[in-house]
Protein backbone atom coordinates (compact mmCIF):
# COMPACT_ATOMS: atom_id res chain seq x y z
CA UNK A 1 0.00 0.00 0.00
CA UNK A 2 1.14 3.72 -0.49
CA UNK A 3 2.41 5.18 2.17
CA UNK A 4 0.58 8.54 0.95
CA UNK A 5 -2.66 7.18 -0.06
CA UNK A 6 -2.16 5.66 3.30
CA UNK A 7 -1.83 8.79 5.42
CA UNK A 8 -4.75 10.74 3.39
CA UNK A 9 -6.72 8.12 4.16
CA UNK A 10 -5.98 8.38 8.33
CA UNK A 11 -6.00 12.14 7.49
CA UNK A 12 -9.65 11.35 6.43
CA UNK A 13 -10.66 9.61 9.62
CA UNK A 14 -9.50 12.36 11.55
CA UNK A 15 -11.29 14.48 9.87
CA UNK A 16 -14.12 12.55 10.51
CA UNK A 17 -14.13 12.37 13.63
CA UNK A 18 -13.27 15.96 14.65
CA UNK A 19 -16.20 16.45 12.88
CA UNK A 20 -18.36 14.29 14.80
CA UNK A 21 -16.60 15.65 17.86
CA UNK A 22 -17.48 19.34 16.57
CA UNK A 23 -21.44 18.16 16.17
CA UNK A 24 -21.45 17.11 19.58
CA UNK A 25 -20.00 20.18 21.23
CA UNK A 26 -22.33 22.25 19.44
CA UNK A 27 -25.55 20.12 20.32
CA UNK A 28 -23.98 20.19 24.01
CA UNK A 29 -23.48 24.20 23.55
CA UNK A 30 -27.58 25.06 22.14
CA UNK A 31 -28.46 22.35 25.04
CA UNK A 32 -26.67 24.75 27.78
CA UNK A 33 -27.98 27.94 26.31
CA UNK A 34 -31.48 26.78 25.94
CA UNK A 35 -31.88 25.66 29.41
CA UNK A 36 -30.34 29.42 30.63
CA UNK A 37 -32.60 31.30 28.24
CA UNK A 38 -35.25 29.37 29.56
CA UNK A 39 -34.41 30.18 33.18
CA UNK A 40 -33.67 33.73 32.49
CA UNK A 41 -37.58 33.95 31.39
CA UNK A 42 -38.96 32.28 34.15
CA UNK A 43 -37.60 34.60 36.28
CA UNK A 44 -38.74 37.45 34.10
CA UNK A 45 -42.43 35.97 34.61
CA UNK A 46 -43.30 36.48 30.60
CA UNK A 47 -46.50 35.71 29.36
CA UNK A 48 -46.70 32.60 27.15
CA UNK A 49 -48.74 33.26 23.68
CA UNK A 50 -51.17 31.03 23.54
CA UNK A 51 -52.01 33.21 27.06
CA UNK A 52 -51.33 36.31 25.42
CA UNK A 53 -53.23 35.09 22.58
CA UNK A 54 -56.21 33.97 24.46
CA UNK A 55 -56.71 37.30 26.47
CA UNK A 56 -56.35 39.50 23.66
CA UNK A 57 -59.22 37.39 22.05
CA UNK A 58 -61.43 38.19 25.48
CA UNK A 59 -60.49 41.83 25.59
CA UNK A 60 -61.55 42.11 21.61
CA UNK A 61 -64.84 40.27 22.46
CA UNK A 62 -65.54 42.52 25.70
CA UNK A 63 -64.97 45.56 24.23
CA UNK A 64 -66.97 44.59 20.92
CA UNK A 65 -69.47 43.86 23.49
CA UNK A 66 -69.48 47.18 25.32
CA UNK A 67 -69.56 49.13 21.98
CA UNK A 68 -72.94 46.58 21.06
CA UNK A 69 -74.23 48.35 24.81
CA UNK A 70 -73.43 51.79 24.25
CA UNK A 71 -75.54 51.61 20.61
CA UNK A 72 -78.41 49.55 22.26
CA UNK A 73 -78.30 52.21 25.66
CA UNK A 74 -77.72 55.40 23.09
CA UNK A 75 -80.89 53.86 20.63
CA UNK A 76 -83.34 54.05 23.97
CA UNK A 77 -82.30 56.99 24.71
CA UNK A 78 -83.26 58.54 22.03
CA UNK A 79 -86.60 56.14 21.78
CA UNK A 80 -87.72 58.11 24.94
CA UNK A 81 -86.05 61.68 24.40
CA UNK A 82 -82.86 61.67 26.91
CA UNK A 83 -80.62 64.18 25.62
CA UNK A 84 -76.98 63.24 26.23
CA UNK A 85 -75.83 65.25 29.28
CA UNK A 86 -72.33 67.03 29.83
CA UNK A 87 -69.95 65.41 32.97
CA UNK A 88 -70.33 67.86 35.75
CA UNK A 89 -67.14 69.67 36.00
CA UNK A 90 -65.40 68.53 39.43
CA UNK A 91 -66.08 71.27 42.41
CA UNK A 92 -62.80 72.05 44.02
CA UNK A 93 -61.99 70.69 48.18
CA UNK A 94 -60.28 71.44 50.45
CA UNK A 95 -57.48 69.80 52.11
CA UNK A 96 -58.41 68.37 55.18
CA UNK A 97 -57.03 66.63 57.34
CA UNK A 98 -57.96 63.06 59.02
CA UNK A 99 -60.91 63.42 61.06
CA UNK A 100 -61.24 67.26 61.19
CA UNK A 101 -63.34 69.93 59.19
CA UNK A 102 -61.46 72.30 57.20
CA UNK A 103 -61.68 76.11 58.50
CA UNK A 104 -63.21 78.25 56.58
CA UNK A 105 -61.79 81.20 54.92
CA UNK A 106 -63.85 84.43 55.63
CA UNK A 107 -65.40 85.71 52.25
CA UNK A 108 -65.07 89.49 51.07
CA UNK A 109 -65.74 92.32 53.91
CA UNK A 110 -66.20 89.51 56.76
CA UNK A 111 -64.02 89.46 59.87
CA UNK A 112 -62.70 86.38 61.33
CA UNK A 113 -63.97 85.46 64.67
CA UNK A 114 -61.73 86.14 67.33
CA UNK A 115 -59.77 82.97 69.16
CA UNK A 116 -61.21 81.74 72.06
CA UNK A 117 -58.66 82.25 75.10
CA UNK A 118 -59.13 79.08 77.33
CA UNK A 119 -57.68 78.77 80.95
CA UNK A 120 -54.64 76.54 81.42
CA UNK A 121 -54.86 74.38 84.38
CA UNK A 122 -51.55 74.32 86.28
CA UNK A 123 -49.51 71.13 86.23
CA UNK A 124 -48.96 69.24 89.30
CA UNK A 125 -45.75 69.51 91.62
CA UNK A 126 -45.03 73.19 90.27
Amino acid sequence: MDPSRRFFEDLAKAASGAASAFSGIKSEIESLVRQQMERLLGELDVVQRDEFEATKAMAAKARAGQEDLERRVEALEARIGIKKQQKPRPTAKRATKTGTKAKKSPRAGEKRPAARKTKSKPRAGT
